[in-house]
């Protein structure tokens, strides 16, 4: 009976003993360590299957991809010759295809469906086409089919049977390598046109402008002597026979770079005569090496960084909207940075310490949690029709009614920005300074230090790392907003940036474009969805990019400065 009491005190000591251990751990704080880092892997494993899924669409659409022939039977029996290159595959329940009005096989539960892309959109008017892996009679991967890719219509796929010069057949026992050739020719003549459009001929156009402006502003100011009149006369009269010889000179390039026509076959033994000015690139990816395909994906890669968008912007490049997106971003962290720092210091160092200062701080804090389409409604009523209007009226008057100022753009666009990003770098300020001892500030102003000096030499600088945080958390929201920059600037295509050859080369009245933007009218406002599609995911991984490199400068510069003022 005295051994079973002993056990029985044994056992409850044990389980207050464990139970003691088990509260003293849980008072530790560790378990909340364990769950915060659980939480933070969890995350980082989110964001990273994110990117890779991102990359993978968006990188993998650049790939030469096998082409493959096809004889395909639909459901009503006729036989189809089909060439595209798979784009998607997918599985279908036989319910889904039977509601659709699709016969199926008996006992069959699920049927794979391949999204082909056909491209060829003139003749068949379509670019995709789904079929049914059952209707497949046969599939073969010829070697000499190839892909062209082209400013208007999209992809052509087929076979190059065949080159004329001037209208006349050529003959040719290499027909692929002359067709290679002068695919080379035509690219540097649509070089040459495009450094005339772009280039001279705009240089023309907006200096023919400025006289126009200039004659305009005269009028205006009742000027009524001759000789400034005749001046500007004289000058645009050069300015035109400058431009007509520019423009001859177009003409004779276009009509050189219209020589030659390729005829290509397509799967169906169709002929098609296809302009040689309009093919951009063409390539065998049945025939391609590894080797070749490697540098084939990287010319498509750097394509895509460099070139302007085609196509609706489903095809061509997005260098215009990286452009856009990077110098919007600096111009607002050149005003965000002053006025953030401003206000911070002033709230903190120089504003006595009351419910004035409190009430001034909640708002603050408040406006950072304002949605950002506000912030896109102030900067248009405010900014654009108020301020750009005033402007236009006082300085730009001989434009009107045409406006300069009074317009989205990006002067405008990148002051909404700031003002949508000032409250993060008032509070990151205002924290940055709170981190720094008070001593410090008492022991300089022993020295004989004014609190300005004390601010500039001593207490800033400490601070500055702090500071630059609060400014790569701006940069990072600014880089990716797009709802009040759809109100104050941003457009789907812009045709000059606001950086250029033009005096005076700095053009913050234009419209812009970014990349975020891109992104909402290449996914949501594209006629062509599935080829739009992988644009989407590239673009998304060159904002991420943006974003990532505009944020390692900047973390950069904060590291530099930690290390620079430790001793402090």
């Amino acid at each position: 009976m005295a051994g079973t009491m002993t056990g029985g005190n044994g056992v409850s000591q044990n389980r207050s003993d464990k139970k003691d251990s088990l509260g003293a751990w849980v008072k530790s704080g560790a378990p909340w360590v364990w769950l915060n880092a659980a939480a933070v892997s969890v995350s980082l494993l989110l964001v990273i299957g994110l990117i890779t899924l991102i990359a993978a669409r968006g990188m993998g659409h650049f790939w030469p991809t096998a082409v493959y022939e096809l004889v395909y039977q639909d459901q009503q029996g006729q036989r189809i010759h089909l060439a595209g290159q798979i784009s998607q595959i997918e599985k279908v329940s036989a319910k889904r295809l039977l509601e659709s009005g699709i016969p199926v096989a008996e006992g069959v539960e699920t049927v794979k469906r391949i999204l082909l892309k056909i491209g060829n959109r003139e003749l068949g008017g379509e670019d995709f086409r789904w079929i049914l892996e059952p209707g497949i009679l046969q599939q073969t991967r010829p070697l000499s089919i190839a892909v062209l890719e082209r400013e208007e219509w999209g992809t052509f796929i087929g076979r190059v049977i065949g080159l004329k010069q001037e209208g006349q057949l050529l003959e040719s026992r290499d027909v692929w390598g002359d067709f290679q050739l002068r695919i080379e020719r035509a690219a540097d003549l649509r070089v040459q046109i495009k450094k005339l459009e772009k280039g001279d001929i705009a240089a023309v156009n907006y200096r023919i402008e400025k006289l126009r402006l200039r004659e305009r502003r005269l009028q205006l100011d009742g000027v009524n002597e001759t000789a400034p009149y005749e001046e500007l006369n004289k000058r645009r009269e050069e300015l035109q026979a400058q431009y007509q010889h520019l423009e001859d000179q177009l003409t004779e390039l276009s009509k050189t770079i219209r020589r030659d026509s390729v005829i290509m076959q397509t799967s169906d033994r169709e002929e098609v005569e296809l302009p040689l000015y309009s093919v951009i690139d063409a390539w065998q990816p049945n025939s391609m090496s590894g080797l070749e395909r490697m540098k084939h994906y990287f010319q498509k890669v750097w394509a895509f960084v460099t070139e302007d968008p085609r196509e609706a912007n489903t095809e061509g490049g997005i260098y215009p909207a990286i452009f856009g997106t990077v110098l919007m971003v600096l111009l607002m962290t050149v005003v965000v940075t002053p006025f953030g720092v401003i206000a911070g210091v002033y709230l903190k160092e120089y504003a006595r310490q009351g419910l004035l200062t409190r009430i001034i701080r909640i708002a603050v804090n408040n406006l950072a949690g304002v949605p950002s389409i506000v912030y896109g409604g102030f900067g248009l009523g405010f900014f654009v029709y108020t301020l750009g209007g005033s402007i236009d009226q006082l300085f730009f008057e001989e434009a009107l009614p045409s406006p300069t100022f009074g317009t989205g753009g990006l002067f405008w666009a990148s002051i909404t920005m700031a003002l949508l990003t000032l409250p993060v770098v008032i509070v990151s300020t205002e924290e940055g300074l709170a981190r720094i001892p008070r001593s410090i500030r008492e022991g300089s102003l022993a020295l004989g230090a004014t609190q300005w000096e004390t601010l500039w030499r001593t207490i800033i600088p400490m601070a500055s790392p702090g500071i630059m945080t609060g400014l790569i958390l701006a940069v990072a929201r600014a880089a990716g907003e797009v709802a009040p920059l759809m109100l104050v600037g941003v457009v789907k295509l812009a045709p000059s940036l606001p950086l250029d050859g033009n005096f005076p080369y700095f053009h913050p009245e234009r419209k812009f474009m970014h990349l975020g933007f891109h992104i909402y009218d290449v996914g949501f406002q594209s006629p062509n969805v599935e080829a739009a599609r992988p644009l989407v995911y590239a673009t998304a991984l060159l904002l991420i990019i943006v974003i990532l490199l505009l944020n390692m400068v900047a973390i950069h510069i904060r590291n530099n400065l930690r290390e620079k003022y430790r001793g402090l």
